[in-house]
């Protein structure tokens, strides 16, 4: 604390005239003791390799090739996916996906878990689809999922800055498509579409339909047409998938999105790049918005892709790997004492 007339050197000085030399050796000496040791330059300490166990690779008994780089092909550095399973004792984080252990072809090893060695919980199905939560409660430290609120975030996509131009549009000879493979009339999607059909032209594919179309045929098939019909089966919070990201931006056409409100599409693309179903009072309105759309109009919905090129994230090596990059930035002795509770909420 300082005041009026108060002069820090001076009294300093005042001080060394007053010990004499004596007291100003005996200063010195304590100044020097304060500075901190500099240790010898030399190279950093190299940054330890984390190993991630993967005790059950997602719906297949056959994981793929996993060599010891295979992070630093998505950017992630000191970074080592295994199915190993022997590496239970010594790897840093053990990752379960939840088909497997809601199926029983996976069972959780806790009699041989390591003390303190966290363990991380992996689905991106939505809570309709997901069973057996109940058995799970105070086993997992992390949750990676398309939540925006996991600890390990992983969308099913993302827009990422393009470099160059962008391609131009495929030409559009449709209006509307709409590809399902599994169609139950309880779901929102169906009762939605049904009250569409009188009043918009959809062109329906899918195993549901009796009009397959093949893995390669998909994207082409659908790039034809103005709009996409992206309705999800479900809805749930932050539950956007592929039908969103790879169907309709991808292709190049318009997503009609019914999913999670229009607020969490904002969260990850801009909002003139996407129709909301919510924004209409009914099916009705609609379809007359989206058969009235002028090619004026129609283009603003592509302004995006100027600066912009979706990055699908489909392959789970990649989204393990995120596990390594956020791990500096995950909570330390956190347990979801209740995952049921915070998933289905």
């Amino acid at each position: 604390m300082s005041h009026a007339g108060y002069d820090p050197a001076r009294r300093l000085w005042a001080s060394w005239l007053c010990w004499g030399l004596t007291g100003t050796a005996l200063l010195a000496a304590t100044w020097l003791l304060q500075l901190p040791r500099l240790a010898p330059a030399g190279p950093p300490a190299p940054q330890p390799m984390l190993t991630i166990l993967i005790w059950h690779w997602p719906f297949t008994n056959r994981p793929p090739e996993l060599p010891s780089d295979t992070c630093a092909s998505y950017g992630v550095a000191h970074c080592r996916l295994s199915a190993n399973r022997s590496l239970l004792a010594s790897a840093d984080i053990v990752v379960f996906h939840h088909r497997e252990l809601q199926t029983r072809q996976a069972h959780l090893p806790l009699a041989q878990r390591p003390r303190g060695q966290p363990w991380v919980w992996a689905s991106m199905e939505s809570p309709s689809h997901t069973h057996g939560l109940g058995r799970l409660r105070g086993i997992f430290n992390w949750v990676l999922s398309y939540r925006r609120d996991s600890d390990i975030f992983v969308p099913y996509g993302r827009l990422e800055p393009r470099a160059g131009p962008a391609p131009p549009l495929p030409a559009k000879s449709g209006l509307a498509a709409w590809v399902v493979s599994n169609f139950q009339e309880k779901q929102k999607r169906a009762r939605l579409y049904r009250q569409l059909a009188p009043h918009l032209r959809v062109d329906v594919f899918g195993r549901a339909t009796g009009r397959p179309l093949c893995a390669n045929c998909l994207l082409p098939t659908v790039a034809r047409y103005r709009f996409y019909l992206s309705f999800e089966n479900s809805q749930h919070r932050d539950y956007i998938t592929e039908k969103f990201w790879r169907n309709a931006l991808a292709a190049g056409t318009v997503p009609v999105v019914l999913g999670p409100p229009r607020a969490a599409y904002e969260a990850l693309v801009p909002p003139d790049a996407f129709v909301h179903v919510d924004d209409f009072g009914s099916a009705r309105q609609l379809a007359a918005f989206l058969a009235g759309v002028n090619e004026s109009c129609y283009r603003r919905f592509f302004a995006w892709r100027d600066r912009l090129r979706v990055r699908l994230l489909a392959d789970w090596r990649e989204r393990f790997c995120a596990i390594c990059a956020r791990y500096p930035h995950l909570p330390r002795g956190q347990v979801y004492e209740d995952l049921e509770g915070w998933f289905q909420a």
